[in-house]
């Protein structure tokens, strides 16, 4: 069974990939980098047709992966989730992560302290909103728990304040408070830190308010 290949050609649409011809008719494509190794004249057996298609689908997948990496960092279950949704084998999608890994282009300690420099940079929040977070992206609890071992969540609260002051800088002090309050909440920090920080914020504001020069 099997067939000698008697013609390799890249295909129109997709230069990337090579379609293959078995004994004068089309037989099945292949990524470029898969059918490199072969050559007109060669005869395939049928498990080295099946080593070959196998082979493909783990490249075509890593391409996929490669995309979806490219916009940001991921973490593991992302780029499992993505390429299941994608119809991509279990088998495959193994063969893509440990692929990755090897490459130093999956790393869930790494995405997890991307994720909480990002969300400490232009969206800080709790502790337990990025606990939250990170589980929702599939990270381990143990690396998440070592990543945030450093995380000062009153400083976080603070920052976060800090950003939204200025919006309520001409409110009174029991709307400042209620407004301020409600949104160091809604990102997920304790009680005693949102009152302490919105306290030291207000007192703040008011001292800047008052350095304000008048005009002449």
């Amino acid at each position: 069974m099997g067939g000698t290949i008697t013609a390799l050609r890249v295909q129109r649409r997709n230069p990337d990939r090579v379609n293959v011809y078995l004994d004068g008719e089309f037989a099945f494509g292949l990524q470029a980098i898969v059918a490199a190794k072969l050559r007109v004249g060669q005869h395939l057996s049928d498990a080295e047709i099946e080593a070959l298609r196998g082979q493909d689908a783990v490249e075509r997948a890593y391409e996929r992966a490669l995309r979806f990496l490219s916009h940001r960092p991921r973490s593991t279950a992302e780029v499992r989730r993505n390429l299941r949704r994608k119809g991509v084998s279990s088998a495959v999608i193994d063969a893509v992560v440990e692929r990755l890994t090897r490459a130093g282009l999956l790393d869930d300690t790494a995405f997890a302290r991307y994720w909480i420099e990002q969300r400490e940079t232009f969206r800080p929040r709790s502790v337990a909103a990025l606990r939250h977070e990170l589980l929702q992206k599939g990270v381990a609890r143990e690396v998440i728990e070592e990543t945030l071992q450093a995380l000062d969540e009153e400083d976080s609260a603070y920052r976060a304040a800090k950003k939204q002051a200025s919006r309520y800088r001409h409110l009174d002090r029991a709307t400042f408070f209620r407004r301020m309050a409600g949104y160091l909440q809604r990102r997920g920090f304790h009680y005693e830190v949102v009152r302490e920080v919105t306290e030291r914020v207000w007192r703040e504001s008011r001292t800047d308010a008052e350095n304000v020069p008048d005009d002449k």
